[in-house]
């Protein structure tokens, strides 16, 4: 089996026989090993003291006197966030359940480790996966893109690898003369070199088609049917679709938040102008399976999904309204 994703810490933690993902100390010393929380040369013994008995003993309680003793402001800030976050974790048992726990209660997370948890749940969801667009499109996730066109194509490629070469890197001669993005010096994936992704996965520089290859747009479909499927205990099929042919179309959600405001527009009957067509960049339909609870006004009916990008092309994906936004019920994770 192919290895991937290796920066998403999945070889820290271990499967349950439930197939979700076991929060182990070992996952939980990764974040004690984060930089923020490491303790600068300026620490003050309480910080020192804090972060080296929690080495020792991960899931030791941490008393809010502990925290109060820290002199640095933004060190307390930091480890109040890190308490919390980490007896979320240990309670909930599973990244899985502590993801749904966490979106669903809307608790002050840091979006860094609300990233990092959907990172891990989908190395898990993926695990076997041998389709590079679909492990590329699932990177949408978990990573923020920057949108761009050329030749037509629309191309997705990773937002903080851009902007570090936009920092960083010298634009080359036709970069300059063309006004292309640096998105265009990516490799864009293709059959013919979709075979390197596997020992680049963590170094996300490959641009993914996703206006022209209608593999790119099927790999997010089926991204999207292992988060839902992971997540929820259901099946279902996602479709890519070129519009949404449905006068009365009971459900939709947003993947980002561009989508939502503009889905919601066109529920409520409001106008939509051209801006807001440009900036839609994929629609999906979701069909929920047999298996599945649904409420009964959507029973039978397709949920519609809307991807988008805001004003300055970037793509933030909002997998938590794939957890709280379908019309599923009695299910809590």
């Amino acid at each position: 089996m192919r290895e991937f994703w290796v920066s998403s810490g999945h070889h820290l933690t271990r499967r349950t026989p439930e197939g979700a993902l076991a929060v182990t100390d070992e996952l939980l010393l990764a974040y004690l090993a984060r930089p923020e929380i490491l303790p600068p040369e300026e620490a003050c013994d309480a910080e020192r003291a804090l972060h080296a008995a929690l080495m020792r003993e991960p899931r030791r309680p941490i008393a809010p006197a502990e925290i109060a003793a820290l002199a640095d402001a933004d060190a307390r800030e930091n480890w109040e966030f890190l308490a919390g976050f980490r007896d979320r974790l240990v309670a909930a048992g599973t990244v899985e359940a502590a993801y749904a726990g966490i979106v669903r209660a809307g608790a002050a997370v840091p979006p860094l480790f609300l990233s990092q948890m959907v990172h891990l749940v989908l190395r898990n969801a993926l695990d076997g996966c041998g389709d590079p667009y679909t492990l590329r499109a699932a990177e949408l996730f978990f990573r923020p893109q920057r949108v761009s066109t050329w030749e037509g194509a629309t191309l997705l490629a990773d937002l903080e690898l851009i902007e570090e070469f936009e920092g960083k890197a010298p634009v080359s001669p036709l970069v300059g003369m063309l006004g292309k993005s640096m998105a265009d010096e990516l490799d864009v994936l293709d059959d013919g070199n979709s075979w390197t992704y596997w020992s680049r996965s963590d170094a996300h520089t490959m641009a993914l088609p996703l206006g022209s290859a209608p593999k790119a747009r099927a790999g997010l479909a089926r991204a999207i049917e292992a988060f839902v499927s992971h997540m929820h205990g259901v099946s279902c099929t996602v479709t890519p679709v070129e519009r949404i042919e449905d006068p009365s179309w009971r459900w939709f959600v947003g993947l980002d938040a561009e989508a939502t405001a503009i889905g919601n527009r066109l529920w409520r009957g409001e106008p939509v102008g051209y801006d807001d067509h440009a900036r839609i960049l994929c629609l999906l339909r979701l069909d929920l399976g047999n298996d599945a609870s649904v409420e009964p006004r959507v029973k039978g009916a397709p949920v519609w999904l809307i991807l988008a990008m805001s004003d300055d092309k970037v793509v933030r994906v909002k997998p938590q309204n794939l957890v709280t936004g379908l019309p599923l019920v009695g299910r809590t994770s």
